[in-house]
């Protein structure tokens, strides 16, 4: 299938990117990898009458530290499978990017793209939530930052406003003695979980992250005091939406076995770091 008729800019900077988003609005979409926005445009699942390439911008595409680790938006998701400083400062992330569709599709996706694409099967938006990231917006206005639970609105939506772009992804330094682990639960590898979750154990609490448990990436806190029944906790505050592969039933059943699990592997990692 082949897409509806769109006019196409190529941005030679993050100025001119956001001035055309400005100009055209909701009708615009911005262009990075493509992986998720392309197929959606190819079923007519998406129509955007303007599409606003911005691979030019190499200004967005770093991993760089300073007091947080900051990621730009079209850093490849390739990129963070293969950097030291990502997997020295944020295991997390790094453990879960492989499971992240297939090398093919992480070769070309960015991380400011998935998150802003807003899949709630999707693991990245799952980490930055349990990572507790904040994420700054920018356009022709000025700039802002968002928390990270604040950033998913609903389904496929996000607090971006109509004229703005996600820059950069800030993820916080952890805590001492923290430990973290991503489980995930799919038909095959490479494909949507049918259950996923994100953990991060500090001293004093717990952050779950889970991927397809409802309408958006949804986190779940825990006082770490109170962990005996943490697989009855999650189970009720999870709404999974249910599929031909996995009822509403079994996804709660996965998330319980996946909390189960992650906690008895972030806490042990938690007592070696």
């Amino acid at each position: 299938m082949k897409p509806p008729r769109f006019k196409y800019i190529a941005a030679d900077s993050l100025g001119a990117a956001l001035a055309a988003k400005a100009e055209h609005g909701a009708e615009a979409r911005f262009l990075a990898g493509g992986q998720s926005l392309i197929p959606a445009m190819n079923f007519r699942l998406a129509q955007p009458g303007v599409l606003i390439d911005i691979n030019p911008l190499t200004e967005l595409d770093y991993v760089r530290e300073d007091g947080a680790l900051r990621i730009g938006a079209l850093t490849r998701t390739r990129t963070l499978e293969r950097s030291q400083l990502v997997a020295e400062r944020a295991p997390l992330l790094f453990e879960a990017v492989p499971h992240v569709a297939h090398p093919q599709i992480r070769n070309r996706g960015t991380f400011g793209g998935n998150l802003a694409h807003a899949d709630p099967a999707s693991e990245l938006p799952a980490v930055v939530l349990a990572l507790n990231a904040r994420l700054h917006l920018q356009s022709t206005k000025g700039h802002r930052s968002i928390d990270a639970r604040a950033f998913f609105t609903g389904a496929l939506t996000t607090a971006l406003g109509d004229d703005e772009m996600l820059v950069e992804v800030e993820l916080p330094s952890l805590p001492l003695r923290t430990g973290t682990a991503f489980l995930e639960v799919a038909r095959r590898r490479g494909d949507y979980a049918m259950m996923g979750v994100a953990a991060v154990v500090t001293r004093t609490d717990v952050r779950l992250g889970f991927c397809n448990a409802g309408e958006t990436p949804v986190l779940v806190v825990l006082d770490k005091a109170h962990l005996e029944d943490a697989e009855a906790q999650v189970q009720a505050k999870i709404n999974p939406p249910g599929n031909v592969h996995a009822t509403k039933a079994f996804q709660r059943h996965l998330a319980g076995v996946l909390t189960r699990r992650a906690l008895q592997i972030a806490l042990t990692r938690a007592g070696t770091r």
